[in-house]
């Protein structure tokens, strides 16, 4: 079953899309095997971060980028951050955004339209 990517927010899809031609191209072949493997996706092109948290692992001639997820009820897929690698290391201060970001996409509410409860 396919998966449907969506963004945490517009400005991290306007993050994705404004990063160098080739890592952008990279970025869009990793999410279409994402969509289709979904959780089965594994390295090089993604890597478990522990609690939940994923990261797709794109690259180009221009460098490296990354972009981290989470899964959602309903074969969705969040993601929650993007930014270009300019360190070895992923910086703590990235991971540290797409951890609070996964915390506020994980927290259940009440959806008061519906009266249903979503993820």
């Amino acid at each position: 079953m396919n998966y449907i990517i969506e963004y945490f927010h517009k400005r991290v899809k306007a993050e994705i899309e404004n990063w160098p031609v080739g890592i952008v191209a990279d970025f869009a072949r990793m999410a279409e095997l994402l969509m289709e493997f979904g959780p089965n996706l594994r390295m090089p092109h993604s890597r478990a971060m522990g609690d939940g948290l994923f990261e797709v692992r794109p690259r180009g001639r221009e460098g490296i980028g990354r972009a981290f997820y989470c899964f959602v009820v309903g074969q969705r897929i969040i993601i929650l951050h993007a930014f270009i690698k300019k360190t070895q290391a992923t910086p703590e201060q990235e991971l540290k955004i797409a951890r609070k970001r996964l915390k506020e996409v994980s927290v259940v509410r009440l959806e008061t339209c519906t009266n249903r409860f979503v993820l």
